[in-house]
């Protein structure tokens, strides 16, 4: 049975961020009046692509040939510590939140240097800005982490199902603003609108776009299945605070397939709706992940230590 469940966790890393990608380009399609191509189209988009000759500009080094295998494994190893389908990680360990975070600050690192590996002030702009972003996500994600282990005592992605257990009426309230962390969260290290836009071609408002324009074929590949498997990732999360401890495995299934397609969903739906903001106002949009942080904290602290 260990090696079932186990081995549908793996189906999962391998197949469901192709699917997260193509319902949020479906959903998009439908607001937009068309009909869109197929859920299945960006693994199709892949398979093309790793079929394809490379071109490699000559001033690169090795870190640039190495960035999108690295930046790979990071998140598969990351995706270990995480409960997927099954609710339970295929890595169990004591402070694997902190691990699963220093795992993708890993990943993020070799994205940024290799994107600045290719002598590019252009794609070094990109890269300076996908930096600053994520210096203000990673203390308010911290912030998050560490407010609900030390609510629950479980140093282990299983706290975040222990919070209405432990919490009491200020339970809800966490779940509520912690979910609203993960998923702006998820936009910026998405780099979903507002904060970015995965189809812009415009020079000034490109950050991650930019950062891989030197990337083809296989490489080109990878980093696209990568980004997605970091939405999987997040998505995750979000899945293991709202759904019930109490849910058989099963169960349990059914409900974290339906949750990360009505956030594909939810992202489709708000990237036909609304605009990308402003560069001078993105890092605005980004403290409110934050101010969210900050909100958990107060709640527990208050409801550790009363007031």
């Amino acid at each position: 049975m260990a090696i079932l469940l186990k081995l549908a966790d793996l189906i999962i890393i391998l197949i469901l961020p192709f699917l997260i990608s193509g319902v949020i380009k479906k959903t998009k399609a439908f607001w937009g009046g068309r009909k869109g191509a197929s859920v299945f189209q960006p693994l199709y988009d892949f398979i093309k692509l790793i079929k394809k000759d490379f071109v490699i500009s000559k001033t690169t080094s090795f870190v640039f040939k190495l960035t999108p295998l690295v930046s790979l494994a990071g998140l598969i190893i990351a995706a270990l510590f995480v409960p997927l389908g099954t609710g339970c990680a295929m890595i169990n360990v004591e402070a694997g939140i902190i691990i699963f975070a220093y795992i993708l600050g890993l990943s993020k690192f070799f994205a940024l240097i290799g994107a600045m590996d290719t002598g590019s002030s252009f794609e070094g702009m990109g890269a300076s800005r996908e930096a600053c972003f994520t210096s203000i996500v990673e203390p308010a994600f911290f912030m998050t982490a560490a407010s609900i282990m030390a609510l629950t005592g479980n140093f282990t992605f299983d706290s975040l199902s222990k919070i209405l257990e432990n919490a009491g009426s200020y339970g809800v309230l966490i779940i509520i603003f912690a979910v609203l962390a993960l998923l702006l969260m998820l936009l910026i290290e998405g780099c979903r609108v507002p904060v970015d836009d995965p189809a812009t071609h415009l020079e000034l408002t490109m950050i991650h776009e930019v950062m891989i324009l030197d990337n083809s074929a296989f490489d080109l590949a990878v980093i696209s299945y990568a980004a997605s498997l970091k939405m999987l990732l997040i998505s995750s999360l979000i899945a293991k605070l709202i759904i019930p401890e109490s849910v058989g495995t099963l169960e349990y299934l059914g409900f974290y397939l339906l949750t990360i397609f009505l956030i594909s969903i939810i992202i489709g739906t708000l990237e036909s709706s609304i605009a990308r903001l402003r560069m001078s106002h993105v890092f605005e949009f980004i403290f409110v992940m934050s101010s969210f942080a900050l909100i958990i904290l107060s709640l527990t602290v208050t409801r550790m230590f009363g007031g």
